[in-house]
């Protein structure tokens, strides 16, 4: 069968950058870090004590404050950047069958805070189990996919996607799927975490996941520098509105980029650490750029997993290299995780829209932070360190890899009729 374009026509982020598109963009173009302190909870006692929260965000600011009690942090977030993008692809009923609209959202673990405070809540009483009737409504990670297609009638395909830290590209693969196949005309994807709180920085820390740089939180997510010491937690949401090219044209929808293809694969190796070749990151970069119908060469940049962890950015670039060849040294790579930190099941959805701003502004936004060379990492490679760099970007790839060793790629290219 035909496979149908697949365009992108509507943006929408809540980061610790800021909380629109547009300032999300400026942060990462002129290279912020949007590290500091963490506020949510008493982190005295915790080895970790920053992160990159999202910051003055009120849910009453944007949601009834009746209907934001129901609603995990992740989910508020979800809705929040889920109704930038639906206003900023200018969907409605009128111009969309809303049956072929669909939402099809991700989460990397979901309701984290809710359940904490539901378990301490009764851990702190008398046994009697008295739990607040939205603690499983708002919870669960599919949660945020239902409240974005009730609040604006969306009646098509309508999930989940969970992945850990790869689990956006994979919503966003999966929607660029359902799309193309005909199985609907519009789908809101992306992806929501929110996560820091006592249980998700206690739970990185014992596996000694997290950086422990206390003394400098703004500095402490390094991809790809010699002192890295772990990955700095974020949280935030990252939408996307997917749109068959020819439903786009036919209402006079503005059309940011083209998504043209996407990868998925496992490396099979371990429940956390990434295969030390890169065995998984090189075969889903190769399956990416095979369903885009797209060579190594043609690609200009690529945003990287690039966690800052000792092991992960040394394997991803070795797959940078076994994937790409001489072509490894005209590329443009960066890791925005230095200025977001690992924002897990959201950052997928965030690093396809930093991409997408790549491709449409002409700008690589940069890998901060960066100190000390590390020898272990080929000196040639041009990681766009601490300085955005102007270029054009034809087609960019966006890596996700998550514990459970899956890995995901998404190809993102100028679009051209």
């Amino acid at each position: 069968m035909d496979l149908k374009r697949v365009v992108v026509t509507g943006l929408g982020a809540l980061t610790p950058l800021g909380n629109t598109v547009q300032e999300y963009w400026q942060g990462l173009a002129n290279g912020v870090s949007g590290c500091d302190y963490i506020k949510q909870f008493d982190v005295t006692k915790f080895k970790t004590r920053f992160a990159c929260e999202v910051k003055d965000f009120n849910p009453t600011d944007y949601l009834d404050k009746k209907e934001a009690r129901k609603l995990d942090r992740y989910c508020q977030f979800a809705l929040v950047a889920s109704d930038e993008a639906v206003k900023d692809a200018g969907i409605t009923s009128e111009n969309c069958d809303p049956d072929r609209v669909g939402v099809i959202f991700a989460s990397g673990i979901g309701g984290l805070i809710t359940f904490q405070e539901e378990v301490i809540n009764f851990a702190s009483g008398d046994g009697t189990p008295r739990f607040n009737p939205f603690f499983i409504p708002k919870m669960i990670l599919d949660i945020a996919a239902g409240h974005i297609s009730m609040r604006h009638g969306f009646r098509g395909p309508n999930f989940a996607v969970v992945s850990a830290c790869a689990s956006s590209t994979n919503a966003i693969i999966t929607a660029f799927d359902n799309i193309r196949l005909g199985k609907a005309d519009v789908i809101i994807t992306g992806g929501s975490e929110a996560v820091i709180s006592a249980a998700g920085v206690g739970g990185f820390n014992a596996m000694k996941a997290l950086s422990e740089r206390n003394d400098d939180p703004k500095t402490a997510s390094r991809p790809f520098d010699k002192d890295r010491d772990g990955f700095v937690m974020g949280e935030g949401s990252g939408v996307l509105v997917l749109e068959s090219l020819e439903h786009a044209l036919a209402r006079g929808a503005k059309i940011y980029c083209e998504i043209a293809g996407g990868g998925a694969t496992a490396d099979a190796h371990h429940i956390t650490a990434p295969h030390p070749e890169g065995l998984g990151a090189k075969n889903v970069m190769h399956a990416a750029l095979d369903d885009a119908g797209l060579k190594p060469e043609d690609i200009d940049y690529i945003n990287v997993h690039g966690t800052s962890t000792p092991l992960g950015d040394i394997s991803e670039t070795k797959a940078i290299l076994n994937v790409f060849g001489d072509h490894a040294y005209n590329l443009n790579i960066s890791s925005t995780k230095s200025m977001t930190g690992h924002c897990l099941g959201a950052a997928g959805a965030l690093e396809a829209l930093a991409c997408i701003m790549a491709v449409t502004q002409g700008i690589v936004p940069p890998t901060i932070n960066h100190f000390t060379e590390d020898p272990e990492l080929d000196p040639k490679l041009n990681f766009t360190f601490n300085e955005a760099q102007k270029r054009e970007v034809k087609a960019a790839l966006s890596n996700t890899f998550g514990f459970g060793g899956h890995n995901a790629s998404v190809v993102i290219k100028k679009y051209e009729q």
